[in-house]
């Protein structure tokens, strides 16, 4: 009852507010709204009051033609001009369409190239959030177990659900998926899922430090891919290249090397599966949870009781959605460790007979 109630409010809230704020932005494009949430930006736009957006500016970092440059993104206009920029210092500027679309350019004589950028952007940042959330995650329950014995009673509380969950990972994913030997992983594997459990929690939050779409961003994905890549191809053992190169199939298939090729590619088709399924998930599951919420401001122009119905399911979808994520925050680190577990295992793996 105490939900419903609550859920009530939001929605009356909602009603009110939302007739004036569709009105006052003359429509909403929702392609928008979705797509300023997934990408990432030189500022963290936190929420407009009225006609003013609450924005924290980040720091940008850039090596164009005349040097480097550190300054704030507040250096850059807010509305761009005419050919589509929003102009800052130094004859740099943000592109608001084109290839470069929301990047730092340097504008020259022959046009508009791309400096070296390092700058600290919105994923950067929430990055550097969630490794700071992630270590005090991890160092809290150290600090326990450095202060008590192993015949002392269990932890409770939040050192108790940690051990928890390491304890399931490596029992029941890391050490069946690699198998003998799987203690030298552990610390890879593991840190692989609490980085990606972390970094999905965090992104469910709707307002900093919360926030950002960090596994949503496939240049993070491919990164974590790459190194299970890199171990997988170092783990591997001489059956796993005989395997590749030379495997045991009709010797016509090896002269004409067609199986030797698929197999070849399957180095390369595994990370990147690894990339495009994390990256994936998370990406649609906030473009869905922010869809059903747009939902309250396009009928806000409606008849009350339009609005007010589709208010309330808007707000029960998104409730369901939400809670929805929290699972599929923590089935999605399990399947990347699971997944980067069982590759190390089969490049381990020995023959039968031996």
């Amino acid at each position: 009852m105490k939900y419903i109630k609550q859920l009530l409010c939001i929605t009356m809230l909602l009603w009110v507010a939302a007739p004036a704020m569709a009105e006052e932005k003359g429509g909403l494009n929702i392609s928008h709204v979705v797509l300023e949430h997934i990408k990432d930006s030189y500022e963290w736009h936190v929420t407009d009051i009225g006609s003013h957006s609450v924005v924290i500016h980040l720091p940008v970092i850039v090596h164009s033609s005349t040097g480097w440059h550190v300054f704030c993104s507040s250096g850059f206009s807010e509305e761009p001009n005419a050919e589509g920029y929003r102009m800052g210092p130094h004859n740099l500027a943000i592109a608001t369409q084109g290839d470069n679309e929301g990047k730092i350019v340097e504008l020259t004589g022959e046009g508009e190239k791309r400096p070296f950028d390092i700058s600290i952007t919105k994923t950067v940042a929430s990055l550097m959030i969630n490794a700071v959330v992630l270590l005090l995650c991890i160092l809290i329950p150290a600090r326990w177990y450095r202060r008590h014995k192993a015949s002392d009673t269990p932890p409770g509380g939040f050192t108790g659900f940690i051990e928890m969950l390491v304890m399931y990972v490596v029992n029941e994913i890391i050490k069946p998926g690699v198998g003998k030997g799987y203690e030298k992983y552990c610390p890879y594997l593991l840190t692989c899922f609490f980085f990606i459990f972390t970094c999905n929690l965090m992104g469910l939050i709707p307002f900093p430090p919360g926030g950002g779409n960090v596994t949503g961003n496939i240049a993070v994905t491919f990164f974590l891919a790459l190194c299970t890549f890199v171990i997988v191809q170092v783990s591997g053992n001489k059956h796993y290249w005989k395997d590749i190169f030379w495997p045991d199939v009709p010797k016509a298939l090896k002269v004409f090397p067609l199986i030797p090729a698929i197999e070849f590619v399957g180095i390369f088709t595994k990370p990147f599966a690894l990339m495009i399924r994390l990256f994936a998930n998370i990406m649609a599951g906030h473009a869905i949870a922010i869809s059903l919420v747009c939902i309250i401001f396009l009928v806000a122009s409606k008849s009350a009781g339009v609005f007010f119905g589709m208010s309330t399911v808007s707000v029960i979808m998104s409730v369901f959605m939400s809670t929805l994520e929290v699972l599929v925050c923590f089935i999605q680190a399990m399947v990347f460790t699971m997944l980067s577990s069982i590759f190390i295992g089969l490049a381990r793996v020995e023959p039968e007979h031996e």
